[in-house]
């Protein structure tokens, strides 16, 4: 019952990000770009609930993105998935208690998020290559997601260990025998 209550939840956050997304940041941007807190759900739910689960709920909510932008279906849904992926594997890696290590993480995850897209923007719709304006579109997201990380890294930690202890239980003693 918990479990389905979790991914009700994470529903209901995705369709919230949304539209903090499409209404509240829109009125915030620098230099016209805002911050990609899809990024920031997909690091979350690779973390604590496993790459298999990331890759899912990337998928998922990647082809409701690219359905409901116009964009070419498919594309924010295999690299949200594959940002699920890597963060469920940077789950076994590295520690979610460091502040600084879960930014590292959303830096290195809004990088290969932004730069897979417009590689795979470039090679199947053809748009011009602007290198130095794609460094400053892609910088000004970086300091962006950065400081909403720093910001809701307390609920993220908190919730966080909730999910990880419900969805993935506690395996400690199955280690052993």
């Amino acid at each position: 019952m918990k479990k389905a209550l979790i991914h009700i939840g994470l529903i209901f956050t995705f369709i919230i990000i949304y539209l903090l997304q499409s209404i509240f940041f829109s009125g915030f941007t620098i230099a016209g770009v805002m911050p990609n807190i899809f990024i920031i759900l997909m690091l979350y739910i690779g973390l604590y609930m496993g790459r298999t689960t990331g890759f899912i709920y990337g998928m998922i909510f990647g082809i409701f993105i690219d359905i409901w932008i116009g964009q070419t279906l498919g594309l924010t849904s295999f690299v949200l998935a594959l940002i699920g992926t890597i963060s469920g594997m940077l789950d076994r890696t590295f520690s979610k208690d460091s502040r600084i290590i879960v930014i590292l993480m959303g830096v290195a995850c809004t990088i290969i998020y932004e730069v897979t897209l417009y590689f795979l923007q470039f090679m199947i719709n053809g748009i011009n290559v602007e290198i130095f304006e794609f460094i400053k579109i892609l910088l000004i997201e970086i300091v962006y997601n950065t400081l909403l990380i720093i910001i809701l890294y307390p609920l993220m930690k908190f919730t966080g260990y909730e999910i990880e202890n419900e969805v993935k239980g506690d395996k400690i003693l199955t280690r052993y025998f």
